[in-house]
């Protein structure tokens, strides 16, 4: 089963903030993969039907008795312990069924010391896995508040043994290795991510075929918005997609239309791609969208897909038509600046001028997947975006980073 989580911060949606927007996001995450999950924080509120969240004033950044007490800690130590011991049974009570804690910067900064204290004796005394998942540090700066020189602080630059550290960037762990000393120290990298479908507010059929085709690790998207007939010339765009596998480049194929089961001719013709898709091994990367049954069952009818998002996770609009009377693909495709292959038709070259990648139709395909590929890489804003989605789409952390991490803390 999933573990169940929890994620803390001092405050979380829709307090506005850049440490808020991850715990939206991670939460969001954990969600979709069917973890149970709860958010924690001092400020905020519910921000989603899907996600618990619970919001007690002690956790807060902003929580005025505690703020006037830790300015002087030594005098009053006694007050601030009482505090300390508040949260520290709320904790317990709050997380008494959650396997892992991700407490966001609250064991790092300086906002809330009795909430530090707590954290580090709920990781000493409990079951559940407490993770510090840390953005930041004061000390990382020049001119640290005065008032965290006294002693009491030091449980920031505190390495506890029974708590798992991440941080967000190579050089934060370089930071937190000489904030903690290196002796012994574990700290480890999980980079902050983007969510592509909250970002790009896609469709929940769109989000069904992202993950059933593992549309985030593939190299590159091509897509095609056409309807099955055969002046669409769909049978190059699959001679291409073949020639980029024999490149070694994990590439998929998003063909939108369907054919039309009246009519016998196109009919055929789109068992002859499948056919040819088959014949050249690329059945399993060519998704006809309009014809899609999910694992489950359910069909992705023409009515459900959802053109803009798959335009949104694509790399490239690949048009590869012998004739059209138009083009309104490539304006589409413009509007939001998503790279455009096309066949040097009329139309498309009066559309395209010279912002386009032009092939010939008759043209050999592995040509056409060459040029095409030395065309993207040309393309600094292109190269930037496969960055993003392969390194930093939250779906690929999870997979690859942090899911793998949760499991080995969890052992």
């Amino acid at each position: 089963m999933p573990k169940s989580i929890a994620i803390l911060h001092y405050s979380c949606p829709p307090v506005v903030g850049g440490v808020e927007e991850i715990v939206r996001q991670q939460a969001s995450l954990f969600y979709r993969y069917h973890h149970h999950v709860k958010v924690l924080a001092g400020n905020g509120g519910p921000f989603s039907d899907e996600i618990d969240v619970e919001i007690h004033p002690l956790l807060s950044s902003r929580n005025s008795a505690i703020l006037k007490l830790q300015k002087d800690p030594a005098t009053n130590a006694r007050e601030l312990d009482d505090f300390r011991r508040q949260i520290y049974d709320y904790l317990v009570s709050s997380l008494k069924y959650y396997d892992i804690l991700i407490a966001h910067n609250v064991l790092s900064m300086h906002y809330n010391l009795p909430l530090t204290q707590a954290l580090h004796q709920l990781a000493d005394t409990s079951g559940i896995k407490v993770i510090a998942w840390n953005h930041d540090s004061p000390f990382f700066y020049d001119t640290p508040p005065e008032h965290i020189t006294d002693g009491h602080w030091s449980i920031l630059r505190r390495y506890n043994t029974n708590i798992h550290y991440v941080t967000i960037s190579a050089s934060r762990v370089k930071e937190f290795y000489e904030l903690y000393g290196e002796n012994g120290t574990v700290v480890r990298l999980i980079n902050n991510g983007i969510d592509p479908i909250r970002f790009f507010r896609l469709d929940r059929y769109t989000i069904r075929l992202i993950r059933e085709q593992n549309l985030f690790v593939a190299d590159l998207i091509l897509v095609q918005p056409s309807r099955l007939h055969p002046r669409k010339n769909i049978e190059l765009s699959i001679r291409v997609l073949h020639a980029l596998q024999e490149m070694g480049i994990n590439a998929k194929l998003l063909l939108t239309g369907a054919y039309d089961p009246h009519e016998d001719k196109t009919k055929n013709y789109y068992h002859k791609l499948l056919r040819l898709a088959n014949r050249l091994g690329v059945n399993s990367h060519l998704i006809i969208a309009a014809e899609y049954t999910f694992k489950n069952g359910d069909k992705l009818s023409a009515d459900r897909v959802i053109i803009r998002d798959l335009y949104l996770i694509s790399d490239i609009l690949f048009m590869p038509s012998l004739q059209e009377g138009f083009g309104i693909p490539l304006l589409e495709a413009g509007m939001i600046k998503l790279p455009i292959a096309c066949s040097t038709i009329a139309p498309f070259k009066r559309i395209g001028d010279q912002n386009v990648f032009y092939f010939e139709p008759r043209e050999a395909p592995q040509d056409i997947a060459r040029r095409m590929i030395q065309f993207l890489e040309s393309l600094p804003t292109h190269q930037m975006y496969r960055n993003v989605i392969r390194r930093y789409a939250w779906d690929n952390i999870y997979q690859f980073e942090l899911l793998p991490f949760l499991e080995s803390i969890s052992e």
